[in-house]
């Protein structure tokens, strides 16, 4: 559930989340990928769609808002804005003036775990952007006149997505209180007093620290193969020097032993809503077979309209608006399982979350069914199809799993990984995290008198 931020948000990979289960023997290429990596450390991976003669070209760094210094929350989105202040070779606002002026687009984002760049052009101007983003990996230019507006930037960019938004300081009070010591408990964007006082040096520590080939992946996606982007990424990225970048560690979070409630009252509510986040397991962790299975957990919980959460509060006990869950294992440390609900007019909060904990205490001892578990596989299935179409869909894909430290491998193998899941495993996951000790329950209520 932590956001992306940035020129924009990077698009949803909740679809995806199964491509890490546990190693199958054989490979099986439902996404053609081909891959290599440059002399300097620089991981390059190509996505070939030739469908129409268009690429989408990305950097993606291996540093995000969970890197940032302490004291400092914001930093990492701060110098992603700051990117495009421009270099020697090409002045503020060069970047994407060129971009625009030969038909393209382009974005950038900002998460717990990473920072990317990316540009969608056409097929012969893809040797253009990637000089750009070469360039710009290590001769950026900061100067005091650009940091001061920029900062204000980024603190209206609060303004506008966090601070106008009650249910986003709800996510955000949440995750403060579900991460005790992870630095996934500050927001990517950053706390306002922190950001305040970001300067010129904090954007430079972080630029010097982690922009560098060895510790980027290169991903394009569209009208090309390995063969011919190659002797491009060789040319442009392949002359940049490494910098001998270590692993990131982060600090530890302690075992949760009891439950947290968050309470946000606001003015502009209108709808009530209820949520709870249980400390859980990521992909990238230790506990791999267990994020495998909430993965489908969540889809089979509350992924649709026909799902548990929403029959059981929703249709047949007409308590709720809407009801759901969603989990992403798609981070390096930890993630959070997340159920959640709205209350019709006539139902309270307590009836709704009472409702919510008889769902969940049902799932315990009961646990999910051949059935849907067949069914939910089905849909996975389906929507890893449908995104073949969409090669800045595949190529986010990739970005997000490559940049948390997992490998190609594991997302081709993905379909018989996904055949291997058993009711068992998800039902032991469940009882495993599904527990209050590890869980934050927020209520998002209007603002009353006393």
């Amino acid at each position: 559930m932590k956001r992306a931020f940035g020129f924009g948000v990077i698009a949803s990979l909740v679809a995806f989340v199964l491509l890490l289960l546990p190693a199958a023997p054989v490979r099986a290429e439902l996404f053609p990928a081909e891959s290599f990596m440059l002399a300097n450390g620089m991981q390059v991976v190509v996505l070939p769609n030739h469908r129409a003669p268009v690429v989408v070209h990305m950097v993606w760094y291996r540093v995000g808002a969970a890197d940032d210094p302490p004291g400092k929350s914001g930093g990492a989105h701060f110098l992603e804005h700051l990117m495009f202040k421009g270099t020697a070779k090409h002045g503020p606002g060069e970047f994407s003036r060129m971009v625009a002026d030969n038909g393209g687009s382009e974005n950038a984002f900002t998460s717990a775990d990473y920072t990317g760049y990316f540009q969608k052009v056409a097929r012969d101007r893809l040797e253009m952007v990637m000089e750009l983003e070469a360039d710009r990996m290590r001769n950026l230019i900061l100067t005091d006149a650009v940091i001061t507006p920029e900062r204000q930037v980024i603190i209206e960019e609060r303004n506008s997505r966090i601070d106008n938004d009650p249910s986003a300081l709800l996510q955000e009070q949440m995750e403060a209180a579900l991460y005790v010591r992870h630095p996934f408990g500050s927001p990517n964007i950053g706390w306002r007093v922190e950001m305040e006082g970001l300067d010129r040096e904090t954007a430079l520590s972080v630029y010097r620290q982690y922009y560098a080939p060895d510790n980027a992946i290169l991903i394009v996606a569209g009208d090309i193969t390995a063969a011919e982007l190659k002797p491009l990424a060789e040319k442009y990225y392949g002359v940049i020097k490494p910098s001998g970048i270590e692993a990131r560690q982060r600090l530890a979070e302690p075992t949760p032993l009891a439950e947290r409630r968050v309470i946000l009252r606001d003015a502009r509510v209108t709808q009530p809503s209820l949520m709870r986040a249980y400390l859980a397991p990521s992909a990238a962790s230790n506990d791999r077979e267990t994020a495998t299975a909430l993965s489908v957990l969540s889809d089979i919980l509350g992924s649709n309209t026909t799902s548990r959460l929403y029959r059981s509060l929703t249709v047949e006990q007409k308590k709720a608006t809407y009801a759901g869950s969603s989990y992403d294992s798609l981070a390096l440390d930890w993630s959070g399982f997340y159920v959640y609900a709205a209350p019709l007019p006539e139902t309270s909060m307590t009836e709704l979350e009472v409702a919510l904990d008889a769902a969940i205490a049902d799932l315990l001892k009961n646990g999910v069914t051949e059935t849907e578990l067949k069914e939910s596989v089905t849909r996975m299935k389906a929507r890893a199809i449908y995104a073949l179409d969409d090669p800045q869909a595949i190529a986010n894909i990739f970005g997000s799993v490559l940049a948390i430290g997992l490998t190609v491998d594991d997302i081709q193998n993905w379909p018989m990984r996904l055949d291997a899941v058993t009711v068992d495993r998800i039902n032991a996951a469940a009882r495993a995290i599904l527990k209050l000790e590890r869980s934050v329950t927020g209520q998002l209520l209007p603002k009353t008198e006393g």
